[in-house]
């Protein structure tokens, strides 16, 4: 008879005999049993512990030979101390236009602020690696291939490096990136509610300002958001140009502040300047050049609500910048043949757009820019510079459809009025596709 009938035959006949007895003794033996079971467990949980330090102690040394090596796709890769997030964006579109050219007048642009080739093409795709670099210290690069004069050129967007854990609200940026220049110009193209810049952004940035330099910046500890910094930089991009590194060719400052309005409502307002000293810089396909000193100030603001409370759902959004240039120096035509001359004027610009989301993933814009001329001197009549009393404008109509954060589809429809008697009447389809890691877009 085994220990567990004995003890169980023992409480019976002795519950028989004295009620109060047996129920002590039945007490007693349970508690018995708990002790040695505990006793057990513990005994054997220590012999666990030192065969786990026995085995980490001895750290074996292995040889691996070469035949033994897995295939490729069977390998297991333990050490991810290099290990940066890739992300692609790929962008394709069509474009179809009704008139052969696409001039502004009044104005010189940059080679990105003209309108690209008719027909399908590939748009902006990106490349992106980024990774933290330590505790202090993160890391991004963005290859862009853009299509340009018919063809399509690798180029280097971003390449930089940024502060991540700096006191009192500071971070500090270094390399090649967009300076924080008001609204538009910080963001990638994939990012916009358009599938074209407005034409403030195209005629005073060429698109995108982006030089080497330096940026700080502080957030500042108010009981709303607020935002200063500012960035000295080489000077060797639109609108400046012709650096030759031995000295600061630009620079930058701006400020920023934003809330909320209940529980539906987000703006942002801020003002910034860009300041290029003694540029060359050479514009309509390298046939004229500016040289001198150019300073661009901008006010921008953005406001978002969503009448649900769910922005999710639906979302409306409004958003406007306005431009004005001055400019000291002298202007080259040499399509017009005027040499050098002197010019000391201004010139102006504004748009203002507001997106409606009235479904969770459809989407409805519209958008307006205006430029304004400035007067030129007598010696640049007839010049890329002479207006002939009109001010370039632009009118645009998308809708759009996310299926997820991933991927848009976009129709758009611009009429464009860039030189007098030239009405320019646009149509373009565009996919935008993220595979890979991806950060979120700044509000």
């Amino acid at each position: 008879m085994s220990m567990k009938l004995l003890l169980a035959a023992s409480v019976a006949v002795i519950t028989t005999v004295s009620p109060a007895w047996a129920a002590d003794t039945n007490l007693k033996i349970l508690r018995a049993e708990v002790r040695a079971m505990q006793t057990a467990y513990e005994s054997k949980i220590h012999e666990l512990e030192q065969k786990m330090g026995a085995l980490e102690t001895k750290q074996p040394q292995t040889t691996v030979e070469k035949s033994s090596i897995p295939a490729t796709s069977e390998r297991r890769i333990s050490n991810n101390s290099f290990n940066p997030e890739i992300g692609v964006i790929l962008q394709g579109q069509y474009q179809s236009f009704s008139a052969d050219t696409s001039e502004f007048s009044g104005f010189v642009v940059g080679e990105e602020a003209e309108r690209g080739s008719e027909g399908f093409g590939l748009g902006e795709s990106e490349i992106n690696f980024s990774a933290n670099v330590d505790d202090l210290f993160r890391g991004s690069a963005t290859i862009a291939l853009v299509e340009e004069g018919g063809g399509t050129e690798v180029e280097i967007e971003e390449v930089y490096v940024e502060t991540i854990s700096l006191p009192y609200g500071l971070q500090g940026k270094a390399g090649r990136f967009f300076s924080e220049l008001g609204y538009l110009n910080s963001h990638h193209s994939h990012a916009d509610d358009f599938a074209d810049r407005p034409l403030t952004n195209r005629a005073f940035l060429n698109s995108n300002y982006g030089d080497d330099g330096v940026q700080l910046s502080a957030v500042l500890p108010t009981d709303i958001y607020s935002e200063i910094g500012g960035g000295v930089y080489r000077g060797d991009d639109f609108p400046g140009g012709g650096a030759d590194g031995n000295d600061i060719g630009s620079w930058t400052s701006y400020g920023r502040v934003g809330g909320d309005i209940g529980d539906d409502t987000s703006w942002r307002v801020g003002l910034s300047t860009l300041q290029v000293k003694g540029g060359e810089r050479s514009a309509n396909e390298d046939m004229v050049v500016f040289n001198g000193d150019s300073g661009l100030y901008i006010a921008d603001a953005r406001m978002v609500y969503a009448p649900t409370g769910n922005n999710a759902e639906q979302e409306i959004t409004l958003q406007g910048e306005y431009f004005h240039r001055n400019e000291d120096g002298t202007y080259d035509d040499m399509d017009a043949g005027t040499g050098a001359i002197a010019y000391r004027d201004s010139q102006s610009g504004w748009y203002a757009q507001s997106v409606y989301k009235f479904r969770p993933k459809w989407r409805l814009g519209a958008r307006y820019s205006q430029l304004y001329a400035g007067d030129v001197p007598t010696a640049l009549a007839g010049s890329a510079l002479d207006s002939n009393g009109h001010n370039p404008w632009a009118a645009s109509a998308m809708l759009d459809w996310t299926n997820s954060e991933f991927s848009r589809a976009r129709v758009q429809f611009n009429h464009e009025e860039l030189s007098d008697g030239n009405d320019d009447n646009q149509f373009i389809v565009q996919y935008i596709m993220s595979l890979g890691a991806h950060g979120a877009h700044a509000y």
